[in-house]
Parts: structure tokens; C-alpha cells; sequence
């Protein structure tokens, strides 16, 4: 984000001076106030706690974690180890992060190799192995096995009349060892930890079938749910590739210039400040500072922008960007590992670690729903046969199939699934969001604060008007206002010289000779002409300056007037005979505005512009754009008060700003939004949501995925739920079979897992700044 723009008073000035809500000054404050205020956010939308201080950390890949079941169990076990402080879990990735504060972690390694988890430490900085695919030829030599010999054992049990048979009990004994073997050993393990999980009431089901002589359908329990777990492993493997897709856009090599000329360098070995070079066609391996050329990029993968980028000497370059035309030469400003794409790497995996609030729900839901589905099974199998006819086999296997349907893994498996895949889906957007609390939280938002400079508007300001105020010709008066101004560095001053430049590219400047700064006014200077050896003096400067020098006129007064009231900064030049033209510059807003506000509207979201301009300005732009609620002339502290004002009218707001000077307002907002993420390391930080690129109508297009996921959320909820009411019922009207509640619990994972992968399509394949166009 650019730097924000000055208040009324140093606008309004034409020097070059620090603004006070800017400066270093309150930079440690807003920063203290950040933290202190982030603490104190709605316990509905509450951030992942920070890593405990004084602990250690290790983290291991276990090839064996790949459901919340697994999750579950390894939780119990390694929270009873006195030392273990904390446990993020990804499982996506396979990886478990453990802070501990243990002298030795081995007895965490030993915890898991007990839970038969093939855990395996990994090196801090160094990535993991790659994950093996979710399908091996093996396991679909298994499958294909197992599914033949169990529809062969139902067929001839069909046939026959015998369940019992010798063919029948071989042909499923064979599908139940092809497919049935690590079922059985997880719910083994499960049993040594007196874990009520999946595997272990699958396997009760499977182990008590057999003991009542129903082999052909303990076959098919086993082969269905074998089935089920390939295909929910596909899809989660789905979900985990398009978070890779994300993260591995940076080429391996990158082509270094050293001192026999330009060889290729592995990426992870090119330090700061070396050359590199990047042709047309291939992706940038490192962030850097463009040197020498003009390119186009695609930084669709890092910004979401679907037009190519004009690149020019001073830009800077992300890391997996693709150069579409041109050929650059640029110097590296951060390490592979430090890159803007490494550090949304880092980001996503902190998300992904992080359980939203309906997990939370579901997971406490299914505390307490498995056990007592299982109490009431025991009650089936033992009072059924005494209060009701029927023989006891017959009620052993009805609680048999409420085993079954006592399994949770369609609820619990619903939230990561959906959440993930949003968050994949708005990465791909250029939306980073900081973990599933955000994404849900999203969805309740009913205001939005939006910082107006570099937000709503560019947030540089151009030259606007230029108006001849005596009989000198326009241009001779712009030649006299540059060469006065190309001495300030003020932006107002640059945004004159710019202005002039485009109008008189072949014109050089005039020298100017007892150039000072007038604070708080202008500049003044003398400049000789042809005419004139002695040089005339002439003054450039605001409102302010012109009344003191006394040559402010009613007609003047009144023209400054207009430009003043459309939120435009006016300057006067003059000379000792009075004023001979006037100037305008102001911050021009975003082509994409308009649109970013009425979407939000349309959501039945309040815009409210806070700003630290002066009000005319503000409501000069807000008119522009529509929006009802602007407030001016604003400090960091008044930001926050505005926000804290609007969290008790609304209850849920969001404030969009730079994520440095807007961090307390930033902080007290349920959730903060920081624009053109991508160029600054400290909003990718400090940021609950980051839009990466300086598109505004992206806030609204988060809250409509927020509010979408939380839709998917609450479908997922409501089949999962349906679906075992549904066949509670049928069981214990006797009505349900093992193979069709182990179908019907499968199949209702299947459906809320595929459910939420419907979120990676929620953006249209091209990015949202060529759609809104």
C-alpha cells in the first residue's frame, strides 16, 4: 500500500513534511494498541493462539493421519504426556506441530510409532517429502479383490440359502483380508486406548457379524467401507493439490549473473542483492527490484489480476509471476524461504492448522453423540430379546447396525473439507484468509470501515485542473509552476511536475535561482528569462499563503472555493503583480470503487469511509461513490473509536485498511482487511484477511464466500444428521441391514466431503477484476 495521504492541514500545505498520524511517532503505539486490542476480539471470531513462550517445537509427518478419527486419537494420547503444551494439527499435509517443553521429545516419536502412525521428524525449514497418491496400484489390486469375493460370497449365500457355508465363509474371509486388515488394526489400537472411533465400531460390527454367522455381510461392511475411505482419500487428496497448486509456482533454478557470465543456481542458494535474469515465458524465481528492461507479468497466481502487469525499472517482482512479454533483469530483495509466495505458503498451512468455529461445534457434538448411540446398542442387544420378541441374535445384529450408524465420520469430516477448499478457492482469488474462524466470521459481517486513500482511491495525487488566471499563456505559467515544484518532494508538488510532463514532454525545465520552502504554504524561487536579468520571484502555494502575502481576491476566493468543496487541493502561482494561474491535484478514485460499494450494499453491508483527510475531501469522494457515512480528518486512535462505535451499533464489523498506520482500527474490528498485500511483508502478518492485489471489490467477494461456505457448512450438517436420524429409526424399527447403514454412513461422507469441494469452484475460472469489468 502506498503511503496514506496527509491530513487537511499539511494537504493544504506545500512542503515536505512528515504527517504526524504517519510518522514513527505513533508507529510502537499503533503496534502496542494492535496486540492489545487483537486480544480482546468477540470470542466468536477468535484468532489461533500464539506459539507458547518459552516452549519448544517439533513437528512430524504421519503418513498414517488423514481423518479427523486419527486426529482424535492421537489427541487423547498425547495430551496425557506431561510437557505437551499444545498440538496443530494438518491434515491435509499429514503434519502434526508439538509444543512441548520436554526435555526430550522421543516420547512423543514413541507415542505415535504405538498408535502405528509412522511418524517421521521434520527438520525445521525443510519441506516434506511428498505425499504417496491417496490410490496405489496395491490398494486397487486389494479393492478389486476384496469387492469380487464379497459380491461372490453375497450371490451364493443368495443362492444356497446358506450364510454359513464353507465357499461362502472363504470367499468373505478373503474379501475381509484383502481390504478389512488396517480397519482392524486401527480399531485394535483404538480398543488398547479405549478410543470409541470409526475403526473400532467398525470393526465390532465386523467381529459381531461374524459371530452370528452373517459372513457374506460382514464381506461387504468391510469392503463399502474400504471403498468409502478410497474415494473420501481422493477427495481430500483433491483438495490438498489445489493448495499446492498454489504454493508451487516458483521455479527450482533461477539464471544468476556472476563472474563468468549468467549460469543457472538452484533458487534456495541465490542470496539478496544478486542479479538474476527472467525471459519471456518463464516464471520469476525470486522476489526482487527490477534493474534494467520493461516486461509484462501475469501475476495472476500471487494477485488474482487476470491482465498482465507493465513492469519498469524500480517495480518489484513476486516470485511465481510469469513473464508474459519482455525480458528483465533484476536484483533479489528476499531469500526463497522469505519470498512473498513462501510467505503465503506459511500462511496457508497456519490456516489450515486451525479449527473453525463449527468444527469446534461438531467435534464437542460428536463427544457426546457416539457414546450414547453405543450405550443405547448394548441397551438393544440386552433388553431387546427381554422386552420384546424376537431371538437374541436377531437383536445382537440390530445393535450391530446401530454400531454403525453410532459413526460420526460424516459430521466430523464435513468442516475441514469445506473449509480448506474455500480457502484454496480464495488464494486463487488473491484472498488470503488467516483460517477458517475468518472465513466463517465473514458471513457476519453487517459493516464495513474502508480507509479512503489507496483503499477507494489510487492513493497518489494527480494533477486535476489547471486554470489561467492573467494574459500569460497557460503552458508559460506550467513551465514556471514545474520548475518552482521539481525542487519539493511533496506528493502535491510531484503530482504538478508529472502533470506538466505529460502535457510538455520536449520542454526542459527553467532554472530557478533563491529557492526556499515556506512551511505549511509553498515554495518560492526566482527565475530568470529573457527579459528579465534580475530574475523575477515568484511564489506557488496554498490558500493560506496567498491570504498572508494579501492577494487573495473575492473572485480568487471563489474559485478556490469550487476546487476546495470537490475535495481537490488548489495552489496559486503568483508574482508581485498578482496571481497568474491556478492548480488542482487530487487522489483520483479506483476505476473498481463504485462497484466494490454497491456490491457491498446489494450484501446489505454498511461502507463507512474513515479517513484522515480533511471532510470535504472525504465527502467529495463518498459522493462519488455513494456511500452515506464519511468521516474526515480521523487519527489512528479515531479509527479505532469509529470502529468500536460501529461494533456496538452493528455487532460485527470489518475495517479494510493498510495494515500499519490503520492497525489499531485494523485490530478492534472482528476482522481486519489489509489491500495490496502482496507488496508488504507486515500486512500478510498482521492482516485476518489479505487482498493481495489493490481490487476492493474483493471484500465483498469474500463475504460472499463466507457466506456460501457457511451455507455448505450447515447443508453438510443437516445430510450428515438426516441421514442418521434417518437409519436410527430404520434400525430400531428392524429395518436396516449392516451393508446399507455402512453404505448409507459412507455415502453420506462421500456427499458432505464432495459438497465441500464445490467451494474450489466458487470464483469463475477468470479472476474478478476482467469479471466485474
Amino acid at each position: 500500500m502506498m503511503q496514506r495521504k496527509h491530513s487537511e492541514h499539511t494537504l493544504h500545505s506545500h512542503e515536505t513534511t512528515k504527517d504526524a498520524r504517519c510518522g514513527s511517532v505513533h508507529a510502537p503505539a499503533d503496534a502496542c494498541c494492535a496486540s492489545a486490542t487483537k486480544a480482546g476480539k468477540a470470542a466468536s471470531i477468535a484468532s489461533q493462539p500464539a506459539p507458547p513462550e518459552g516452549a519448544s517445537r517439533a513437528r512430524y509427518r504421519i503418513d498414517k493421519m488423514d481423518c479427523p478419527t486419527e486426529e482424535r486419537l492421537i489427541r487423547k494420547r498425547l495430551e496425557a504426556i506431561p510437557g505437551i503444551i499444545r498440538l496443530d494439527f494438518n491434515l491435509l499435509e499429514r503434519e502434526l506441530t508439538v509444543h512441548h517443553r520436554l526435555s526430550d521429545p522421543r516420547p512423543v516419536a514413541a507415542a505415535l510409532e504405538a498408535l502405528d502412525m509412522a511418524p517421521s521428524l521434520l527438520e525445521a525449514g525443510i519441506a516434506a517429502v511428498t505425499i504417496a497418491p491417496a490410490l496405489s496400484a496395491r490398494l486397487k489390486g486389494l479393492l478389486t479383490v476384496s469387492g469380487i469375493t464379497a459380491v461372490s460370497a453375497e450371490a451364493l449365500a443368495w443362492i444356497s440359502g446358506q450364510e454359513t457355508s464353507w465357499p461362502v465363509i472363504a470367499l468373505a474371509a478373503v474379501s475381509i483380508l484383502s481390504a478389512g486388515i488396517p480397519t482392524l488394526k486401527k480399531g485394535w489400537i483404538a480398543l488398547k486406548n479405549l478410543t470409541l472411533n470409526i475403526y473400532f465400531l467398525m470393526s465390532l460390527a465386523v467381529a459381531g457379524a461374524v459371530i452370528i454367522g452373517k459372513w457374506p455381510e460382514a464381506a461387504m461392511v468391510v469392503f463399502l467401507f474400504a471403498i468409502a475411505e478410497a474415494i473420501e482419500a481422493l477427495s481430500l487428496e483433491r483438495a490438498r493439490n489445489a493448495i499446492k497448486s498454489l504454493t508451487a509456482l516458483a521455479p527450482e533454478t533461477a539464471e544468476v549473473q556472476g563472474a563468468d557470465g549468467w549460469r543457472e543456481q538452484a533458487v534456495a542458494t541465490v542470496a539478496i542483492g544478486s542479479r538474476i535474469r527472467v525471459r519471456t515465458g518463464a516464471r520469476v524465481p525470486l522476489d526482487a527490484r527490477v534493474e534494467s528492461g520493461r516486461a509484462a507479468l501475469n501475476q495472476a497466481p500471487i494477485t488474482g489480476e487476470s491482465l498482465p502487469v507493465d513492469k519498469k525499472i524500480g517495480d518489484a517482482l513476486f516470485a511465481g509471476t510469469i513473464v508474459t512479454d519482455g525480458v528483465l533483469e533484476a536484483t533479489v530483495t528476499a531469500t526463497a524461504d522469505h519470498s512473498t509466495l513462501a510467505r503465503i505458503a506459511a500462511a496457508i498451512q497456519e490456516a489450515q492448522s486451525q479449527r473453525a468455529p463449527t468444527q469446534r461445534f461438531v467435534d464437542q457434538f460428536a463427544h457426546y453423540y457416539t457414546p450414547v448411540v453405543v450405550a443405547l446398542a448394548v441397551l438393544v442387544a440386552l433388553l431387546g430379546p427381554l422386552l420384546f420378541a424376537g431371538t437374541w441374535g436377531a437383536w445382537l445384529y440390530q445393535a450391530l447396525v446401530l454400531l454403525v450408524i453410532a459413526c460420526p465420520c460424516a459430521l466430523v469430516v464435513s468442516t475441514p473439507v469445506t473449509v480448506v477448499s474455500a480457502l484454496a478457492a480464495a488464494a486463487r482469488h488473491g484472498i488470503l484468509i488467516k483460517g477458517g474462524v475468518y472465513l466463517e466470521g465473514g458471513r457476519r459481517l453487517k459493516a464495513v470501515g474502508l480507509d479512503k486513500t489507496g483503499t477507494l482511491t489510487h492513493g497518489k495525487p494527480v494533477l486535476t485542473d489547471a486554470v489561467s488566471l492573467s494574459d500569460m499563456p497557460l503552458d508559460r505559467a506550467f513551465l514556471i509552476a514545474a520548475s518552482l515544484d521539481e525542487h519539493s518532494s511533496h506528493p502535491v508538488a510531484q503530482a504538478l511536475v508529472d502533470g506538466w510532463r505529460s502535457r510538455q514532454p520536449d520542454a526542459a525545465l527553467m532554472p530557478v535561482e533563491d529557492f526556499s520552502i515556506l512551511n505549511g504554504r509553498g515554495v518560492a524561487g526566482r527565475i530568470h528569462d529573457q527579459n528579465d536579468q534580475n530574475g523575477q520571484l515568484w511564489h506557488l502555494g496554498n490558500h493560506r499563503l496567498i491570504e498572508e502575502l494579501g492577494v487573495c481576491s473575492p473572485a480568487l476566493e471563489a474559485q478556490l472555493a469550487i476546487l476546495e468543496n470537490a475535495g481537490k487541493t488548489a495552489i496559486v502561482l503568483f508574482a508581485a503583480n498578482g496571481p497568474v494561474a491556478m492548480f488542482a491535484v487530487a487522489d483520483t478514485v479506483r476505476p473498481e470503487s463504485l462497484a466494490a460499494v454497491a456490491a457491498l450494499k446489494a450484501m446489505h453491508v454498511e461502507p463507512v469511509m474513515l479517513t484522515g483527510d480533511n471532510p470535504a475531501t472525504a465527502r467529495a469522494i463518498a459522493d462519488q461513490l455513494g456511500i452515506q457515512d464519511a468521516r474526515g480528518n480521523l487519527m489512528p486512535q479515531d479509527k479505532q473509536a469509529a470502529i468500536a462505535a460501529l461494533r456496538d451499533r452493528y455487532h460485527a464489523v470489518g475495517m479494510v485498511g493498510d495494515g500499519v498506520n490503520d492497525a489499531p482500527a485494523l485490530a478492534r474490528a472482528d476482522i481486519g482487511f489489509a489491500m495490496g498485500a502482496a507488496g508488504t511483508a507486515t500486512a500478510l502478518e498482521t492482516a485476518d484477511v489479505a487482498i493481495m492485489d489493490d481490487d476492493p471489490r474483493k471484500i465483498a467477494d469474500f463475504i460472499g464466500l463466507s457466506r456460501r461456505a457457511g451455507m455448505v457448512l450447515k447443508q453438510n450438517i443437516a445430510l450428515a444428521l438426516g441421514i442418521k436420524i434417518i437409519f436410527l429409526a430404520l434400525a430400531l424399527s428392524g429395518h436396516a441391514t449392516l451393508w446399507m447403514a455402512v453404505f448409507a454412513d459412507m455415502g453420506a461422507s462421500l456427499l458432505v466431503v464432495f459438497n465441500g469441494l464445490r467451494l474450489l469452484r466458487h470464483f469463475p475460472a477468470q479472476p474478478a477484476s476482467s469479471n466485474h469489468a
